[in-house]
């Protein structure tokens, strides 16, 4: 088995920065995939940003496009992402997510059911 734990998230003012980071650990192999979500109270749980390890390609949400940065360390399967310029609306409980099961086809990152693990989350809360 594999966990996932979270860390970074605090409350920022809007237009400031934070950087989250998610640490894995098991016996396991480097992960295939992981990613970050987010969920606001009262709201779906919503796609973040990913990295596909093997090819190395980043996919990002368009509400986040140009501000957030995902990046990390696949033979560590740790995670990162940095948030700049962040609004009220970037609000909500952040996951970090793997996938340690098969590789998948590039859209196919913006869908929980692609990961395996996920870890408890961290609250990020921006004001006004």
């Amino acid at each position: 088995q594999v966990q996932l734990v979270e860390s970074g998230g605090g409350l920022v003012q809007a237009g400031g920065s934070l950087r989250l980071s998610c640490a894995a650990s098991g016996r396991t192999s480097s992960s295939y995939a992981m990613g970050w979500f987010r969920q606001a109270p009262g709201k779906e749980r919503e796609f973040v940003a990913a990295i596909n390890w093997s090819g190395g390609s980043t996919y990002y949400a368009d509400s986040v496009k140009g501000r957030f940065t995902i990046s990390g360390d696949n033979a560590k399967n740790t995670l990162h992402v940095q948030m700049n310029s962040l609004k009220p609306e970037d609000t909500a409980v952040y996951y970090c997510a793997a996938d340690f099961s098969r590789p998948h086809l590039s859209g196919s990152y913006y869908y929980t059911s692609v990961y395996d693990y996920w870890g408890q989350g961290t609250q990020v809360t921006v004001s006004s």
